[in-house]
Order: C-alpha cells, then structure tokens, then sequence
C-alpha cells in the first residue's frame, strides 16, 4: 500500500516504460546472482572436473573450503569473478527483457493468474539470447577458477585461450549451455511464477514472496540440470586439460562418453551440493532485486501520472 492509498500493479511495468528500465533490473539482478555466491561456483566447477590433481580432490563444500584457504588463501574462490560481472551485466539485461516481451507475447499478462507454461517458455526464448552472450565469459571463469590456474586477470586468460584454441574454444559448449540453460530456465521461472502466485495470490510487492518463491526455484533447476552442467564444465575446461581424450572432445557426446567410461551415472553428479548451495540464495537475490527494482519504477511512474500539473 503507497502514502497515497492504493496499490501498486508492478507486476507488468507501465505500457510507456522504456525497455531501457527492464534492461536496467535485469543488468543489476544478474551481476547481484552471479557475484555474491561465486566461491561456492568455484568449488562446484573444481568438483566436476574429470581429471583434478592431487592436491584438488575435495569430498565435501566443506571441506574443499577449508582446505583451499590453508593451501591457496580464499582469495583463490573469486578468481575470474570479473569475468562474470563483465558478462553478467548485458546478458542478463537481454535476458530479463526478453523475458517480459515474450511472456506477455504468450499470454502469460493476461490476468493475475499463473501462466507457467509462458514464463516457461518466456525463460527459454530469453536464454538463447543472454548464453550467446555470456557463454565466452564463462569460459574465462571457469578457466580461472580450476586449481592450478596460472592466469593473471581475464584479459591474459582470454587471450591465451584464443591463441591456443580459436574462437571455437569459447562456443564449443554452447550447444551443451543451451541444452542446460533452457530447460533450468523454464523449470526456475514456471517454478517461480507458479510459487509466487501461490504465496502472494494478491500479486502485491512482497519481498518475502520473491525471496521464498526464487529460493524454491533455484533449487529445483539446479538440482535438474546438474549432469548437463557436468558436460558443459568438461567442454570449458577441455584445453587446460592433461588428459588428450579431453582435449580433443568436440562436442557434448564425446564428453558424455568420457565422463561415464571414467566415473560412471554418478560423475554426473558431481558437485550438486555446492550447486544448489549457490543458486538458492543467489537466485533469491536476482528476483527480489529485480522485482523491487519493476516496482520502484513502476510506483514513480503512478506517482508521476497522479500529480497534478
């Protein structure tokens, strides 16, 4: 309820809002996602590579934590973070924008109901999109991020992989990406839609609603989807690899392969804990900055068309 005495509807921001407003939310919802977890990103990346030495084999969050700050510091976790805020930011512009265009063009604005089948495919349309962009930057990421990485920012790291392996280097796991982002996608946003509608019927700005409803939609996507981020965590760290079946993996199916013929069902599912531990909380940030940041705009706006000339 506003000082004025009625409601804000900020679920669809006002017909004349630029798209510049959803671009904003969605660059600040992103960078806020992706940044505040990332040691526990770092730590799932180091526990799904097939090959790790010695000094990297980790049977816990834990305990990993613990042993890379006796060993390498805790500054090791945020190695390559830059890279994500870099490609967070425009990627998730893209994304949240995307979103809203074609959730409204499938019918998913229509009244105050849920309509998970077009947030789902809302989520889908949108990730095509934000993973063409941030795809390059998560190469970079998780390069930095495997233990023993000896590069010293995300420019030399960039630079290096494209000397040695080409642009394919960066697009290789896309396919694989697509194959992962699309189905977490769907599965966080009909998931969160159908949560929020549930606990906030009324459809009223609520933080507790979008912190609740973007938990539970976090966790189910990223338990999913885990094996498919396995193959994609494969296909990204392939040219660091020592193992020569790796490094000339082309494509999803020859890393499928290999990580079963190595590890078996259960390599599949490596690194699920911190995982999930790392999309809870940060999925929950980037709907409720997101959803406060529609309704800010969206509350100036009412009050700016009420105030009389």
């Amino acid at each position: 309820m506003s000082d004025h005495g009625y409601e804000y509807d900020y679920e669809a921001l006002p017909e004349n809002s630029p798209m510049f407003i959803h671009l904003a939310a969605g660059a600040l919802a992103g960078i806020a996602e992706h940044t505040v977890m990332y040691p526990f990103d770092s730590i799932k990346t180091r526990m799904q590579v097939i090959h790790p030495s010695p000094q990297a084999m980790y049977t816990g969050v834990i305990q990993a934590m613990s042993h890379i700050n006796s060993t390498e510091g805790l500054r090791t976790l945020w190695r390559g973070v830059n890279s994500v805020v870099l490609g967070a930011g425009p990627s998730h512009a893209l994304y949240f924008a995307t979103f809203e265009y074609t959730k409204d063009l499938f019918g998913g604005n229509v009244d105050n109901k849920s309509h998970p089948l077009a947030s789902g495919l809302g989520g889908a349309c949108a990730t095509v999109l934000a993973d063409a962009i941030m795809n390059p930057f998560d190469v970079i990421k998780q390069r930095m991020q495997v233990h023993g990485s000896t590069y010293k920012n995300i420019v030399e790291c960039a630079l290096s992989v494209f000397r040695r392996e080409g642009m394919q280097a960066f697009y290789v796991s896309y396919p694989t990406t697509l194959m992962m982002t699309i189905p977490f996608q769907s599965i966080q946003f009909a998931t969160y839609e159908s949560c929020r509608k549930h606990f906030n019927p009324q459809g009223l700005y609520d933080p507790k609603t979008h912190i609740t409803a973007g938990a539970l939609a976090g966790a189910v996507a990223a338990a999913a989807t885990t094996p498919l981020d396995v193959v994609r965590t494969a296909l990204q760290t392939r040219g660091d690899s020592t193992d020569p079946r790796l490094r000339n993996a082309r494509g999803m199916r020859d890393a499928i392969r290999l990580i079963y013929e190595r590890k078996g069902l259960a390599g599949f599912w490596k690194g699920i804990k911190p995982r999930i531990i790392s999309h809870v909380p940060s999925t929950a940030l980037s709907w409720v900055t997101y959803e406060y940041f529609k309704w800010y705009i969206s509350a100036r706006n009412t009050d700016c068309s009420s105030t009389p000339l």
